[in-house]
């Protein structure tokens, strides 16, 4: 891939940064570089990508944690290998039990959205199949952090202290206070600059590293978690995490102009953006910065993001196929439905027809895609006394109208959010992207993949650009980059706009390109704390 690297027309903090031994980029500097001292031990992308994933979860743990899910998109000789570590929901749980507590949706927090966690499966997995490293060197930066302690950074402690106000007002019973005791134990969260550790976090990242994940899923770690959730009336058990492992899946793709997108299939919703983009590649477009082609790429969005929340589940409840929803015939109908004018978007019948991302490479073409979250933040706010782990809370996204493809019930994958990105063509790589973020996620690669290939942007670029957000009906957000006649003229086609003043909220990003030199070019979100770490 080629780009004019002289074009400039969104200024930045960064610039494109190269390499040709490895690269690694996140939104943390430490865990980039976490990964890049794998690389230069002699490790792979991939023992790059775990150290930095397990590095996170001390580093950033406002997005992820050791009882969190992950995703990943493995290149490896040619090959693209995904992933699939997202948790499934405890034996006990189900609708009647839900509604029997009182609840009519799945509530945000608590013992009742925790699902079983997959990151520390997806770890051992990527290590025993594809790293080089022993997976208790690949842990040990990890460790180090929540021995020793860090520095927090800036947008890291905002983020803490508005998790904290949160939960301080909210949280209410003995499942919550192990949250404040490890992320609040001066009854405060950590300033900016200010030093936090995690002693009994260290331990248990030893104990993984050891017994290569196991002790998580049948040894000492899963019998604590059982015994406070039996204490504190939760439903996870150590069956549940007995019987759990990740899988390894085919990934899926669609051509957007001479190019492969690749995404992980459902239950994750990077369907979505596919589906997106196979709408979007009917059109033509000249210029990025048009009410013409902002509003084409906003109905595509709307249209593929209400049949994903309607149709995309776990695979053994999807009512429809993912070749029926990638359908060239099912694009050609959802694209005849866009007009001048803003849509108010309903599911079409395909039948007719708080998260981390990182991303490495190496000098040997390896390349990994990964995202790792617990969702909303902090997730559940439970955190497992003595071990520091925070579970997550992927269960909210299940419905209680039986007969849905996300009803809840007992040992089922989630809708997921969680969804890593990688592009390539002619059957070789162009390299792993993403942008974090929760449903941004699908918008934020649908916008990336337009502005690296239909506006020709560097990746740098392509993550500086001002971003707009669909949030439902015809409404989206735009940030503040956006110039005022254009937001004025999507007024005018009927969208309902709002300027959102922080630009946190419009996903975080990161990509890594090689060219056909095996030059490694990355790119770092303009909108954290993130680096790019080169060699």
């Amino acid at each position: 891939m080629k780009f004019d690297v002289l074009r400039n027309k969104y200024p930045s903090r960064r610039s494109v940064v190269y390499g040709r031994k490895g690269m690694v980029c996140t939104s943390q500097p430490l865990a980039a570089q976490a990964g890049l001292d794998m690389l230069k031990k002699g490790g792979n992308a991939i023992d790059a990508a775990i150290a930095t994933a397990a590095a996170m979860t001390v580093l950033e743990p406002t997005s992820n944690g050791i009882g969190g899910d992950a995703f990943a998109l493995v290149w490896v000789d040619g090959k693209l290998h995904g992933l699939n570590a997202s948790g499934v929901t405890p034996k006990l749980l189900n609708e009647d039990l839900v509604r029997s507590l009182g609840y009519d949706e799945m509530p945000k927090r608590g013992w009742l959205p925790v699902m079983v966690p997959g990151a520390p499966s997806a770890w051992a997995e990527l290590s025993e199949k594809f790293g080089k490293l022993p997976f208790e060197v690949v842990l040990e930066p990890a460790i180090e952090y929540a021995e020793e302690g860090y520095a927090v950074s800036p947008i890291i402690s905002k983020l803490w202290e508005d998790a904290y106000v949160e939960f301080k007002a909210s949280f209410k019973g003995d499942c919550f206070k192990p949250w404040f005791d490890t992320f609040a134990p001066k009854g405060r969260a950590p300033e900016a600059g200010e030093v936090w550790c995690s002693k009994e976090l260290a331990n248990t990242l030893r104990a993984i590293a050891k017994t290569k994940s196991q002790d998580f899923y049948k040894g000492g770690l899963a019998t604590e978690i059982d015994k406070f959730s039996k204490g504190t009336n939760g439903y996870l058990r150590k069956e549940d995490l007995e019987n759990y492992w990740c899988e390894w899946v085919e990934p899926i793709c669609t051509d957007y102009r001479g190019y492969e997108v690749w995404e992980i299939p459902p239950n994750g919703d990077g369907i979505v953006a596919l589906m997106a983009l196979n709408i979007l590649k009917g059109f033509d477009f000249t210029e990025r910065d048009t009410v013409e082609t902002i509003h084409k790429q906003v109905e595509s969005m709307k249209l593929a993001f209400v049949d994903g929340k309607k149709y995309v589940s776990d695979k053994n409840s999807m009512k429809v196929t993912v070749d029926q929803l990638l359908s060239e015939e099912y694009a050609l109908e959802r694209r005849n439905l866009i007009g001048d004018k803003a849509l108010m978007p309903e599911p079409g019948e395909p039948h007719s027809g708080g998260t981390i991302y990182l991303c490495t490479a190496d000098g040997e073409g390896n390349m990994v895609s990964f995202i790792q979250s617990n969702y909303l933040g902090f997730g559940s706010g439970v955190v497992v006394p003595g071990t520091g782990i925070s579970l997550q809370n992927r269960g909210i996204a299940f419905n209680l109208n039986k007969g849905d493809e996300n009803y809840l019930e007992p040992c089922k994958k989630a809708f997921h959010t969680l969804i890593p990105a990688f592009l390539t063509k002619d059957k070789k790589a162009i390299g792993p992207f993403g942008v974090m973020g929760g449903y941004m996620q699908p918008q934020g690669h649908l916008q990336v993949v337009s502005n690296t290939i239909d506006f020709n942007m560097n990746p740098q670029e392509a993550l500086d650009a001002p971003r707009w957000q669909w949030i439902g009906g015809k409404e989206i957000q735009v940030e503040r980059g956006f110039s005022y006649s254009l937001t004025e003229e999507l007024v005018r086609r009927g969208h309902k706009v709002s300027v959102l003043p922080e630009s946190i909220s419009f996903g975080r990003g990161q990509i890594i390109w090689r060219d056909e030199n095996g030059v490694l070019m990355g790119a770092t979100e303009p909108r954290t704390d993130g680096t790019v770490a080169a060699w």
